[in-house]
């Protein structure tokens, strides 16, 4: 059974390292600890870690030393390298110490930066052949014709076999978008079943530097903004010319290089990025040692500082050439450079048929980086449509291009379209494939209206009233839904819970046999995902509430492929306690135990006592729950809110929701203080949710 996976390339820039990402994101959400190693390493610094391993440490929070992921720096192979046995030792023996720690590990072969080592193809292949593992070949066709990549990489398989080294597959990388289609079908042809073929393409943000980059190559000073050097630079252009005509030749995530003298293009630049009628600037440079005299800087200083500006010595042509030739890299800091390379490797990899060429470990549990996985590929496997109403929050519209380009969802977004497209452009994101409403002037506002009259005309709701609650964002999504326009709803990054669920309980209502509607977070934790309920809806649940709420808590637990064993939270363990609260606690635990004898529960316990198995052999040694709870059910809205809060500050948690549970059709809240990861991860479990749970 092989336990590692070789990736290695046929040349430099291949761009080896997205291929790297994707992996291992796959693999983490396949088993549970998967390492990292590299044979060879470029010299650094002493004080320096080498950028591969640092970045896939840092961003995976890998339990592995730095110093033990590799073998050999550059220098100490090339003097010893006509000794083969030695260099296969000392690969063999460092690997091995990584190995019986994991149960995969993935392997990066080496950068071919040094142009004279001729043999660097010949290392990787040794090494791949000693250390028993199959290859994944990465092959860059960035201005190459599909015939000489093909050869290229053909020679490369041949020479991988012919040391009997089991080639799984080819990545012909960086490929011409406009050429996709072609390039796989003629690798197909060349390859046939030989090996599987995938063909990505270029992207190029990904080739361009960050303001990070720019700073170090550059030897910059940085002025203002220093907190968003990781902001991607798009096109960049020489601010030489009058401000009217240096503003037509903007670009999303455009790169100003201009005079630190030229106070009309460095005002004119920082207005334009406020402006919706033109695309967001990334960062400005400010050459020749010119700082803009006290009364500009006084100006500059009341901007919104998310444009970094930057002053180096460099006349502005220089300095622009030296922009162009900075070799751009991924960093451990470079968050959205990662999120591409994964998202790419997605959305161009056929994960399913890959995994199937790799010998899986089975690991007990569910661990966070595999319940993750496994909730994009659930929501992928049947395609709903969730509506956004707040079309025009940043972080609605950054989630909605990431979910559109992995073809995850179809999104409609609520909002002014001429708005809504120019704030994503400013924000430098696709959002082509989004379905854009403006409530007012949709074609289904009458019918809405209408239709909310009918539902609500016992409340004393008239037709005037309907139309002024209809032109409401979260009223039309929620109609939207309710009709089967779309299948889920998620709102709440600007708007209170309760203007988000008011509607959804009004006309869709909940499921039959179902009282209250509740919510659970699902709590990815170190080592585990726990599901905690409810920190979101209801304050003061009666005991029948509570029995209710950790019923449907267990049942989206199992739905979500967490087996539920539930823990009645209480401020006491067992019996011994006393008083009105732990009375409703007791009776919830035996109305659950009588409805619901399949659900495994432990009730009333403590925190402690429910998830740590030492504290619980002490306290309920018999409890076949006590020490191993992963549906923690709260007693009241203060305590589930406030402890779910103080897990994910304490510890660093991923808390995934709130998600609702109880209702005819997903309409999910979101947090005012959310991120975009966080509507990102709502959006996918209400995908799922949506498919029938």
């Amino acid at each position: 059974m092989n336990k590692a996976l070789y990736i290695t390339t046929t040349e430099k820039h291949s761009g080896k390292s997205l291929i790297v990402l994707g992996l291992m994101q796959l693999l983490l959400g396949k088993m549970g600890k998967v390492g990292y190693f590299r044979p060879v390493i470029d010299d650094r610094n002493d004080d320096q870690i080498d950028n591969h391993i640092n970045t896939i440490i840092t961003h995976f929070q890998l339990d592995i030393d730095p110093n033990e992921a590799y073998a050999f720096k550059r220098s100490e192979l090339n003097a010893i390298q006509s000794n083969e046995g030695a260099i296969i030792d000392r690969v063999i023996d460092r690997y091995k110490k990584i190995e019986e720690r994991f149960d995969f590990v993935l392997v990066e072969g080496t950068d071919f930066t040094d142009d004279g080592n001729v043999n660097e193809f010949n290392i990787n292949r040794i090494v791949a052949k000693n250390l028993n593992m199959p290859v994944i070949i990465v092959g860059n066709g960035f201005n190459k014709t599909k015939e000489k990549l093909g050869a290229s990489l053909k020679s490369a398989v041949n020479s991988f076999k012919s040391k009997d080294v089991d080639v799984l597959a080819i990545v012909a990388n960086k490929a011409e978008s406009d050429d996709l289609e072609r390039l796989s079908t003629y690798f197909h042809e060349q390859f046939q079943d030989e090996v599987h073929t995938y063909v990505v393409p270029r992207v190029k943000n990904l080739s361009h530097p960050t303001l990070k980059e720019i700073v170090t190559a550059l030897d910059g000073r940085v002025l203002y903004g220093e907190e968003h050097l990781d902001n991607q630079t798009g096109s960049f252009g020489v601010g030489a010319m009058q401000l009217h005509n240096y503003l037509a030749h903007l670009k999303p995530n455009s790169l100003a290089i201009t005079p630190g003298d030229r106070a009309d293009i460095i005002l004119g630049a920082l207005q334009a990025n406020l402006s919706s009628n033109y695309p967001n600037v990334s960062g400005m440079i400010l050459t020749g040692g010119l700082i803009p005299e006290d009364t500009i800087l006084k100006l500059i200083e009341g901007f919104d500082h998310n444009v970094p500006i930057i002053s180096v010595s460099q006349g502005t042509f220089r300095a622009a050439n030296e922009v162009g030739a900075i070799e751009s890299r991924i960093y451990a800091e470079s968050k959205q450079k990662i999120q591409t390379s994964i998202d790419l490797f997605e959305k161009y990899i056929d994960q399913e048929k890959l995994s199937q060429r790799l010998a899986t470990v089975e690991t007990e549990g569910v661990t966070p980086r595999m319940f993750q996985y496994n909730l994009l590929q659930r929501a992928k496997k049947a395609k709903k449509h969730i509506v956004l109403p707040e079309g025009n929050d940043n972080r609605i519209l950054i989630a909605a291009a990431r979910l559109l380009a992995l073809d995850v969802v179809d999104i409609t977004i609520l909002g002014s379209k001429s708005q809504v497209l120019n704030q994503a452009s400013q924000l430098g994101i696709d959002i082509g494939k989004a379905t854009i409403i403006d409530p007012v002037s949709s074609e289904n506002f009458d019918d809405h209206v209408q239709t909310l009259y009918e539902l609500r005309k016992h409340k004393k709701v008239n037709l005037d009233m309907a139309k002024d609650m209809m032109t409401d964002a979260s009223y039309y999504g929620t109609m939207m839904v309710y009709k089967g326009h779309a299948d889920g709803m998620v709102s709440g990054a600007a708007h209170t819970t309760q203007h988000t669920i008011r509607p959804a309980l009004q006309f869709i209502k909940t499921k039959p046999g179902v009282s209250v509607v509740s919510s659970i977070f699902f709590m990815c934790l170190e080592d585990r995902v726990s599901v905690f309920g409810d920190c979101a809806i209801n304050p003061n649940p009666t005991a029948s509430q509570l029995a209710e709420i950790a019923i449907s808590s267990a049942d989206s637990s199992a739905a979500f492929g967490i087996q539920p064993k539930v823990a009645m939270l209480s401020y006491s363990s067992g019996t011994s306690g006393k008083g009105e609260d732990v009375e409703i606690v007791r009776e919830a635990t035996k109305t659950i135990k009588e409805k619901r004898p399949d659900i495994k529960i432990e009730g009333p316990i403590q925190y402690d006592a429910a998830v740590d198995m030492n504290v619980a052999k002490s306290k309920m040694p018999d409890s076949e729950v006590a020490g191993q709870a992963n549906v923690l059910i709260f007693p009241d809205l203060n305590t589930g809110n406030n402890t779910y809060k103080a897990v994910q500050r304490e510890t660093g948690a991923l808390a995934i929701g709130p998600m609702l549970q109880g209702l005819n059709k997903p309409v999910n809240d979101l947090s005012r203080g959310c991120t975009t990861d966080d509507v990102f991860n709502t959006v996918i479990i209400t995908a799922i949710q949506a498919q029938g749970l």
